[in-house]
């Protein structure tokens, strides 16, 4: 297994409550040469994962962390770029890494459903291994909140339609508050998962144009103000919205890439 004195970035540093990680930061098209949606949270007694995009083992790979480390994943909506790499997840932790702790998964309605179809489709049998661990899909609505492990967690209807309901989401230990806005067009409902966050990263897809069920830079930027996270990351960003990163940061908010971590 590997350790936090090989792997820093797998436990939080000393004097740090909480550390985010953006394993994916890239759109549905691996813009930029990004991988798909997915963050790791690490605070004192959990590790935490939102969204597990369709290619984010590989970057999960090379930035040398494992899988078996994570207690809990939650899911923002049922699209591929956001939960379609569990499958993958689920046979690593099975044939590689031997995982036999517990693991809990949490996704909108549907969820369950959608990831055993997932699992038929890539992996044949695959729903009648004998599991060397035993892993449970559970379902949450919007405006909802659930105690997952150590982490309380909140969940916020967004505007992404995706076959069922799209959240954004908030976790917190306690001490911080890691919130996700999901992808989602704008909504007031943003401003309430900002609130007193300690980091709120958030979808910026386009750059210039609206893009139905999607964020646009100018449409955010006339909104950064109504914000109250301590600290505002833009994320999923397409080609356009790349091409103004530099504006982006003088307006006060940080751009997230694969790799970058955050300590709260």
């Amino acid at each position: 297994m590997q350790s936090a004195a090989k792997y820093p970035c797998l436990a939080p540093p000393r004097g740090v409550d909480m550390k985010v990680t953006v394993v994916g930061s890239g759109d549905a098209f691996g813009t930029g040469g990004r991988a798909h949606t997915c963050i790791r949270i690490v605070s004192d007694e959990t590790t935490a994962v939102v969204d597990f995009g369709a290619g984010s083992i590989t970057s999960w790979k090379k930035l040398g962390l494992n899988l078996n480390d994570v207690d809990l994943i939650v899911i923002s909506h049922l699209h591929g770029d956001h939960f379609g790499g569990l499958p993958f997840f689920l046979l690593d932790s099975q044939f590689v890494t031997r995982r036999t702790k517990p693991l809990g998964m949490i996704g909108p309605p549907g969820f369950k459903l959608r990831l055993e179809a997932l699992l038929e489709i890539f992996f044949p049998d695959a729903l009648k291994f004998k599991w060397n661990f035993p892993w449970q899909a559970d379902e949450i609505l919007a405006r909802r909140v659930f105690k997952a492990a150590s982490l309380t967690l909140e969940t916020f209807e967004v505007s992404h339609p995706s076959g069922g309901l799209a959240t954004g989401i908030r976790l917190s230990d306690g001490k911080r508050i890691f919130a996700f806005s999901g992808d989602t067009g704008w909504s007031e409902t943003l401003i309430e998962l900002s609130a007193g966050a300690d980091l709120f990263l958030v979808e910026c897809y386009s750059g210039d144009l609206p893009v139905p069920n999607h964020m646009d830079w100018p449409k955010l930027k006339s909104h950064l103000a109504d914000f109250t996270a301590k600290q505002t990351v833009l994320t999923h960003l397409g080609e356009t919205a790349l091409a103004r990163a530099d504006e982006m940061e003088a307006a006060g908010v940080s751009i997230a890439f694969d790799g970058r971590s955050f300590d709260l």
